[in-house]
């Protein structure tokens, strides 16, 4: 009996939003959630798109090493999740300093949060 291999959960350069212009374009045009730790600014994309990540750490939140984990911290989160997605998005997450010293389970349950929330998550 062979069963379906799951969807790669992968986040390579294609996932990334990197350009300052996208960035802007989501700070202008695009909705807003904050919860937690983190502020989460969205657009929806047209359906056959592939959803996008951008993630900003300012230096209030710490030392360099510990926005390097807020960083992987939030891009694990969205890696794991998503194919939960309802549609297709470009999505910025803004770590709060709140974030700092947080464990992983805290971080995604506020992700999750702030998702479900804005409708942009499949019921589970």
């Amino acid at each position: 009996m062979s069963a379906v291999p799951p969807k790669p959960r992968r986040l390579g350069r294609a996932s990334r939003i990197k350009q300052g212009r996208d960035f802007a374009r989501l700070k202008s045009a695009g909705q807003r959630a904050v919860n937690g730790c983190l502020i989460a600014n969205w657009l929806r994309l047209p359906g056959g798109s592939a959803s996008r990540l951008g993630v900003v750490v300012s230096r209030k939140v710490g030392g360099s090493v510990v926005r390097s984990r807020a960083k992987r911290l939030l891009r694990e989160s969205f890696r794991l999740h998503q194919h939960e997605f309802t549609e297709p998005l470009d999505l910025v997450l803004v770590a709060r300093p709140s974030i700092a010293g947080r464990a992983f389970a805290e971080v995604e349950k506020d992700f999750l949060g702030t998702l479900r929330r804005a409708g942009l998550l499949a019921a589970a």
